[in-house]
């Protein structure tokens, strides 16, 4: 019964997993006699949909003899900021339409996770990235946005490019299957 039940728990605990993310860092931020220290932990990762696009997520990490066996529980607390990483972003503007889970990490034994959550407004041709925890009853009002626009630094909009049929560069993206009057939605 007990290997069921570890079995069970470390079945949900890697589907709390997220896909590729990359460790860029970590502050201490309490010292720990036994097992790691507290502390904020930094992640990078590309969103898969929207390449060009990037987003670092920051997190308070709890340490000790509790993180040892894995029953420590993190805080809510987490920051996340997305940038533009190539000349152009590119997109399916109908692939990208509806709000997608990102980035999804377990916090606690198996109740609680981190997640972020991307959000498409077609109007303004823009990415909002939203970082938040839950738990199965109670989730934390804290959370933190990023935002990264098309007319960062190009205020072209709407033009149909030679040789790209179907797509439109607005901005410094380039869109494909573009969304027909994104006012009505």
């Amino acid at each position: 019964m007990n290997r069921l039940l570890l079995l069970s728990a470390a079945v949900l605990l890697t589907a709390c997993g997220s896909g590729e993310t990359d460790k860029i860092g970590r502050a201490s931020t309490v010292f720990n006699m036994l097992g790691k220290n507290d502390r904020i932990e930094v992640e990078g990762f590309d969103d898969p949909d929207v390449q060009g696009v990037a987003c670092y997520i920051s997190y308070a990490k709890k340490g000790g003899l509790k993180e040892m066996v894995n029953l420590e529980e993190d805080a809510s607390d987490a920051s996340v900021s997305c940038v533009q990483t190539a000349s152009s972003i590119s997109f399916d503007e109908t692939a990208v339409h509806k709000p997608k889970e990102v980035f999804k990490r377990g916090t606690s034994f198996a109740f609680k996770s981190r997640q972020i959550i991307r959000y498409y407004d077609p109007k303004r041709k823009t990415f909002a990235y939203l970082v938040y925890s839950d738990k199965i009853v109670q989730g934390s009002p804290k959370n933190s946005l990023s935002v990264v626009s098309c007319f960062g630094s190009n205020l072209q909009t709407n033009i149909p490019q030679a040789g790209t049929s179907g797509k439109i560069l607005a901005g410094t993206c380039m869109i494909s299957n573009p969304i027909e009057n994104p006012d009505k939605r």
